[in-house]
């Protein structure tokens, strides 16, 4: 992947729990109190925040669909997040979720494109060929695969039988592939 030539025309496409916080493997993240950024995330995205145009951020949330959270306390979560990122210089340009159940009619979810989809409508310059999405599960990497980006898997406690472009432990290994 460091042979890639990434620049300010690159979008960066992340999930959100288990790549840039602590994920909650028995619930859902529900509050601010539950939000905790995972070691090296922060580093990392001030040294991603230099290397691509855009980062979005693309979550599946289905903890509002199922009763678990309000969309108010997903909100504060998200206001939360964003800005003690931008207080390090760190600006999420959007933060797209799908609070749907798994298997609504109208399924928002990864690895649909949904929220790619509405990211470029949002962002028409997005190429998705010019993308790289970073994600900790299999249905991260499929719905970057959907969109033919380049896939990051962040090292987790779930199994993941698919094969990414590249594979790292945190974000702030990620900024360091690319910059060798």
């Amino acid at each position: 992947m460091s042979e890639l030539k990434i620049d300010a025309s690159w979008t960066l496409f992340l999930d959100r729990d288990g790549v840039i916080n602590e994920r909650n493997f028995e619930g859902y993240i529900t509050s601010v109190e539950d939000f905790n950024f995972l070691p090296y995330a922060k580093e990392g995205l001030k040294e991603l925040a230099k290397q691509f145009s855009r980062i979005i951020v693309v979550t599946n949330q289905q903890g509002v669909g199922k009763g678990s959270m309000s969309l108010a306390a997903l909100e504060e979560i998200h206001h939360y997040m964003t800005s003690s990122l931008l207080s390090e210089n760190v600006s999420i340009d959007h933060v797209f979720f799908a609070s749907n159940l798994r298997g609504a009619q109208k399924d928002r979810r990864k690895p649909n494109s949904a929220m790619a989809l509405e990211a470029k409508e949002m962002f028409p310059e997005i190429d998705f060929s010019k993308s790289v999405m970073v994600g900790d599960t299999a249905s991260d990497l499929k719905f970057g695969m959907n969109l033919a980006m380049k896939t990051v898997l962040i090292h987790s406690a779930e199994k993941v039988d698919i094969k990414p472009d590249i594979k790292v432990n945190n974000l702030k290994e990620f900024a360091d592939v690319l910059k060798s």
